[in-house]
């Protein structure tokens, strides 16, 4: 065999040098958070880092104006109230927002930033997975001059996961008391989160079945308000779909609009508010309309 040269020598050292210390450097905690941040912008995700995370601003939110949102009128009603509250320094609730999806869910929360962001709400949006770093999260928010949603989209476990029983002490808050100027607000099309099976009523490995699916069904029970949002009939429908023309003011016949609206919504098997939104989008696309 060829005598292995010196400097091969010192590579395979050198590469294992580097293999440590990137190895170290993941472990390592991101920088805290600038709280200037929050001066600049209102809407947030967090980012995570290592062991730790930072949150990081969103250039660009989704702007959604509450008063286009048509047939959900309760759960706007609701959901401003307990934001009211919460931003004015009063008791308020995490928030759980479940039911059909294409209602109007998701934009209902991200329709608050322009009520309340001037008044100091900020939202920061996390994945499922996040949540378990809420105490990290809270220990970059606790103390700040303003208040907090924390955000997460379509949350749901699945059969079997566990991850559920850690949720349900962040929400009910464990030996580290919650910062008062945060809150969870989480969308869900599923009302206790979890899918509900019959068979479990009959689970035989278990002495009370019962209490296993009680466990289940109480992590829904850690929001305080919960808020459903149901299929659209076909007056709500429309009335969506008329609401969404006359603010684009789209030069089409009432009668066609709702003709034209209905085979659009049998097409697409649904009638919620994203399916008036996407029939809109195309009807204005064909009426030579810009997109607002």
């Amino acid at each position: 065999m060829t005598p292995e040269a010196p400097w091969e020598g010192a590579l395979l050292r050198l590469e294992g040098i580097l293999g440590r210390v990137e190895a170290l450097l993941g472990k390592r905690e991101a920088s805290p958070t600038d709280p200037a941040i929050f001066q600049s912008h209102r809407a947030f995700r967090w980012e995570r880092a290592g062991e730790g995370g930072r949150i990081v601003p969103i250039p660009h939110p989704h702007g959604v104006d509450l008063a286009s949102l048509v047939g959900i009128d309760r759960a706007k009603r609701e959901l401003l109230r307990n934001t009211e509250q919460f931003v004015s320094g009063r008791g308020a609730n995490h928030v759980l927002l479940w039911g059909e999806r294409g209602t109007g869910k998701s934009s209902c929360v991200k329709g608050l930033l322009p009520v309340f962001g001037p008044r100091g709400l900020r939202i920061v949006e996390l994945a499922r997975w996040d949540l378990f770093s809420f105490p990290k999260i809270v220990g970059q928010l606790r103390g700040m001059p303003f208040r907090f949603l924390l955000y997460c989209d379509d949350l749901s476990f699945d059969e079997g996961e566990a991850d559920y029983r850690g949720l349900k002490t962040l929400l009910d808050g464990g030996v580290e008391e919650r910062p008062e100027n945060v809150l969870i607000y989480a969308t869900s099309n599923r009302r206790h989160l979890m899918p509900e099976r019959r068979v479990e009523l009959g689970a035989e490995d278990e002495i009370h079945p019962e209490e296993g699916v009680s466990e289940k069904l109480s992590l829904s029970d850690r929001f305080g308000l919960q808020l459903g949002f149901y299929r659209f009939d076909q007056d709500t429908y429309l009335a969506v779909v008329e609401s969404y023309a006359g603010r684009m003011r789209l030069p089409v016949d009432p009668g066609t609009l709702r003709e034209d609206a209905l085979r659009w919504a049998l097409a697409a098997g649904s009638r919620s508010g994203r399916t008036a939104k996407q029939f809109i989008d195309d009807l204005s696309g064909r009426l030579g309309k810009r997109s607002p």
